[in-house]
């Protein structure tokens, strides 16, 4: 079937980029909207190249970025984009599939500042936002009173109500609770000259239509429209629940209609909205969940209705890519190993929820007989745990970006990953798809909800060849007619945007399609907002469209400093950010620090890539890469790394940014600071020895003042006091020293420990010995100074310099790893350099041997602990409470179970951990005078008020010496290395 077929109305054409052009470089344009905003506007090339795409395959450059801080602000762009023929675009978080929230027009984004709650009635159960406000926090604001907004899209951690909205959202457990316009009450909105209305429930005359008789007539209008295509609505609309396709003409054709709903899933076509009321939903008292276990595909698409027969709330597909590259990433292979027996082919997750935990323990049991009839006994894995469902769905939620973790050029694409059909077709239509996607040489990915017959498939394609983008426009033609021969939705959850909307007509057919522009006409007269979507669309397969347009190439940098072979180069690795913004999940995990504090798209681990792509393809101009803007793009990047294990897909700005800063530095010079903050190993030693005068910086504010103009660190921060530093007992050892057994060690003393906080090593020293491991006391090859891990040179880009130091380092210990001797940390910026950057500075086989053997303090401990080797002769604490907060590094490397391990071990310590990002010193990081404002309010979001609550007689346990440094500063209080609480709790020795 044609895209086109029977369609009178042919595709538009992509946006001539002229009169945008005209738009931004007229001066007048910026200043009368800085006249007329309370939130700002900006036209600079990266801040428009962050905005140009969504989590789709297309880019399209705007002309500019709008942040409103309240209606007014939306208004007021509209007019003025009115001025200047501009198109407006309202975005959410910017994880749409299908190019919705892109356009060649002003771009405004709402989370940033429009994200408030405006009206909450806990006894009624309702909820008025605006359109910016995240979903997980109002669930998180919710939960306290029983409520939740039940529509839970696996983006939950980061789309927006109005973005929800927009797209008609559905979530995992719409089986029970339907989609956004099951849930929305009203909404208020502004036309696109600006002048606002309302709509709601029909038959409740105070909230039907607000606007005045403009709005008023509109409302007549759709009514009277909707009634004239009452038979054809009839006969074309899909009968099943996942359709999101077209506008929701349907919805007035219901006896008591409520007219909000023909916005929702409009994607800000007809309207920009400002506020939307919320129906609640009581939140279930208990959860249960069974994890379906099949030997194929097919197996599990046929058992499927049967399993809906038992009244789940949700049943969700996992299939075998997501099981097999998940067990590759160590943020899911635990849970994954947790949930599966043997080796199935795909997994079907079945919830069940309600008040009665019984009742739902012998839903599971049902569930269990269910699958045995259906020839699959013994399959069933029972997760009634809350933790464990937690861990379960939060793989499930990955699917995506589990599947977009493919390395190379070929991923899954997006564009027919939500087609919706009836069940009792679910499993030929699955079966006819796979033979289309084998028909054109490739394969497909497929997740998520089974319950509903709407499974997201991706079909395995380069989207930077031409000949794979002509096999996605066959695809999608013959998807589309067998969808239509299925008596399906094409459009089951995501929307129409640039992928779909040309199939609105095959699907709907003609009379449909003019009763949707006739919709577009009466809202949108001027075509202004969000233009050729659902209606007059663009070419889905129109490469200028796309990110990765006929002429995208990388060009820079022609040279790396680092080794990027495991992503196939620095380019491809860039370009494994899929844009589906986990990133911007504002609790839980550590991701991304800088944008939680600033809720600027320019401070996150997206924005950072999309910015990079975009510099090293000549995008953004000539020695973008290098550039200034560049440079104030990463500034904030606190190289935390907890992308490198939250961010499924692998984007590991941390490594990026030191790339980054090595050709930046290279071209620019390096400053005073950094230079002070990264010869700090070499010249240890002699401040040491000038340690009294050195240290008066902190009791005179004049001195700390000087330094502040003088070098950029701010006055307001201590600097770490010299001491007298670290000196290993014993004598030098020698590799043949080494036994071999498990008690050999070499203790790896980081210039923080060594030089600042001796004690720490100290205590580690006897700990140690304590549990019976032998030291061997090392001296590098190379003259005398201490062994460095080169973090501090990494941290400025000074690559070469820093592999010297690795270099020297690996020399030493690498004879002594080799004899059997384990190497053991203390600081996890420093041990952890062995594992993480050593491979990108030195031979992968050489420094793999130092970073198999290299253990933080609680790895070794825990594991040894775990496995009876030790014991530590420890005594009893009588409850007192220990706060743990973990370093950025340990929780990428997953190290904090140790520590807990560690701590739990200690008889009547109570530890309670902290669930923090980055703590926001960061190395030298919080140290800035720039950047010290951003420093503490990354504390400020959860590690200072947690602390705040404790008392005055707890421990706080904090490994990482950043981290102490800034509870000290922040809080005058004094954190201590797990080291010295084991070592105080140590039974004294005869």
């Amino acid at each position: 079937m044609s895209a086109n077929s029977g369609a009178s109305a042919k595709p538009a054409e992509a946006p001539a980029p002229a009169q945008r052009a005209k738009a931004r470089n007229d001066a007048g344009l910026p200043r009368k909207l800085a006249e007329v905003l309370q939130g700002e506007a900006r036209f600079d090339a990266f801040t428009r190249g962050r905005y140009a795409t969504d989590a789709s395959i297309y880019q399209i450059m705007p002309a500019g970025v709008v942040f409103p801080r309240s209606a007014a602000d939306i208004a007021a762009t509209l007019k003025v984009a009115a001025q200047y023929d501009l198109p407006v675009i309202l975005r959410g978080g910017g994880t749409s599939q299908n190019g919705q929230p892109i356009g060649s027009g002003l771009v405004v984004d709402c989370s940033r500042h429009f994200n408030g709650v405006l009206a909450y009635d806990a006894e009624a159960g309702t909820v008025t936002v605006e359109p910016g406000h995240v979903l997980e926090r109002l669930n998180a604001r919710l939960r306290a009173d029983g409520w939740f907004f039940p529509v839970e899209p696996s983006t939950a951690t980061r789309c927006t109500i109005g973005g929800m909205a927009g797209n008609n959202s559905c979530g995992a457990r719409s089986l029970r609770y339907g989609k956004m316009s099951d849930n929305v009450l009203g909404m208020e909105a502004l036309f696109h000259d600006g002048a606002a209305f309302g709509f709601g429930l029909t038959g409740n005359e105070a909230s039907a239509v607000t606007g005045g008789a403009r709005a008023e007539d509109l409302a007549r209008r759709m009514l009277a429209l909707a009634d004239a295509h009452r038979d054809e609505i009839a006969e074309r609309y899909p009968k099943v629940q996942r359709r999101v396709g077209g506008y929701n003409l349907d919805s007035l054709v219901e006896p008591r209609p409520n007219l909000a709903h023909l916005l929702v899933g409009s994607e800000g076509t007809l309207a920009a909205t400002t506020s939307v009321t919320l129906k609640l939903s009581r939140l279930p008292a208990h959860r249960a969940m069974g994890v379906c276990h099949f030997p194929s595909f097919r197996a599990a698409m046929e058992t499927t209705r049967h399993i809906v027969a038992l009244d789940p709330v949700a049943v969700e597909l996992v299939d075998n890519n997501v099981l097999v590259l998940g067990a590759d990433i160590p943020l899911f292979r635990t849970t994954l190993a947790d949930i599966t027996r043997g080796q199935p082919n795909c997994l079907l997750l079945t919830e069940f929820a309600g008040d009665d935990l019984a009742a739902l323990k012998r839903d599971l049991k049902r569930l269990d007989q269910c699958m045995a009839d259906h020839g699959f006994p013994g399959a069933v894995v029972e997760v009634v745990e809350p933790n464990r469902q937690k861990a379960v769905w939060e793989v499930r939620e990955a699917c995506l970006n589990i599947m977009m973790s493919m390395k190379g050029d070929a991923k899954p694409v997006s564009f027919i990953e939500d087609c919706a059909v009836p069940l009792e077709h679910l499993a030929d239509y699955t079966d006819a798809v796979t033979e289309v996607f084998s028909k054109h040489g490739t394969r497909g990915t497929w997740y998520a909800h089974a319950s509903v017959g709407c499974l997201h498939v991706r079909p395995i394609l380069d989207m930077k060849q031409g000949g794979d983008v002509r096999k996605m426009r066959a695809i999608a033609e013959e998807t589309a007619e067998l969808v239509r021969r299925h008596k399906g939705s094409y459009s089951g959850e995501h929307g129409d945007g640039i992928s779909r909307s040309e199939f609105v007509e095959p699907l709907f057919g003609a009379k449909l399609t003019r009763a949707f522009e006739t919709v577009k006409d009466g809202f949108d007269p001027k075509n202004r907002l969000n233009p050729n979507k659902i209606v007059r669309p663009l070419k889905m397969d129109d490469r200028t469209l796309m990110r990765f347009a006929p002429d995208y190439a990388v060009s820079t940098p022609r040279k790396t400093a680092l080794d990027w072979s495991d992503w196939g180069g620095f380019g491809p690795a860039v370009e494994m950010c899929n844009n589906n913004g986990t990133c911007r999940k504002l609790a839980g995990g550590a991701m991304c620090p800088s944008y939680r504090a600033t809720r600027d798209e320019q401070h996150l681990t997206r924005g950072r890539a999309n910015s990079l792509r975009l510099a090293i393809s000549g995008q953004l101009g000539a020695d973008a890469f290098v550039s200034p803007e560049m440079k104030r793009t990463m500034d904030l990047c606190v190289s935390c790394k907890a992308c490198r294990r939250e961010c499924p897909t692998g984007v590991d700005m941390a490594k990026m940014k030191v790339e980054f800063l090595h050709h930046y530095h290279a071209r620019h010079g390096l400053p005073l600071k950094e230079r002070l903050v990264a010869e700090m190993p070499r010249y240890a030693g002699v401040a040491a020895a000038l340690a009294p005068l050195l240290n008066l910086r902190n009791r005179y504010p004049a001195l700390a003042r000087f330094g502040e103009q003088w070098a950029g660190f701010s006055a307001r921060r201590s600097l770490p006091e010299w001491r007298r530093p670290w000196r290993e007992t014993g004598e030098v050892a020698h590799p043949e020293d080494v036994t071999g057994d498990f008690r050999d060690l070499v203790l790896f003393g980081d210039t923080f420990n060594r030089a600042f906080e001796r004690e720490n090593l100290e205590a580690a020293e006897r700990v140690l010995h304590a549990a019976g491991y032998r030291l061997h006391r090392v001296v590098a090859h190379k003259g005398r100074r201490p062994l460095c891990c080169g973090r501090t040179y990494l941290a400025s880009g000074q690559t070469d310099r820093a592999r010297e130091e690795a270099r020297r380092t690996l020399d030493t210990l690498l004879p002594f790893v080799r004899a059997g001797a384990r190497v053991v940390g203390l600081e996890p910026s420093c041990l952890l350099t062995f594992r993480d950057e050593f491979l990108s500075l030195l031979p992968r086989e050489e420094a793999g041997e130092l970073a198999r053997s290299a253990l933080l303090f609680e790895e070794l401990l825990a594991a040894d602990l775990a496995a009876g080797r030790i014991t530590l002769p420890l005594a009893d604490q009588g409850g007192r409470v220990a706060h743990l907060h973990g370093h950025c590094h340990q929780k990428s490397f997953g190290a904090m179970g140790s520590v807990e391990t560690v701590l739990r071990a200690v008889p009547g310590l109570d530890v309670r951990v902290i669930e923090s990002s980055c703590c926001g010193m960061a190395g030298a990081f919080g140290y800035g005078r720039d950047t010290i404002d951003v420093s503490f309010a990354m504390a400020e979001l959860s590690l200072f008020p947690a602390l705040r609550k404790a008392s005055a007689d707890d421990l706080v346990v904090a490994d990482g010496t950043s981290c102490r440094h800034q509870i000290h500063d922040g809080l005058g209080r004094d954190a201590i290395h797990v080291a010295r609480v084991l070592d105080a709790a140590l039974v004294p020795t005869a």
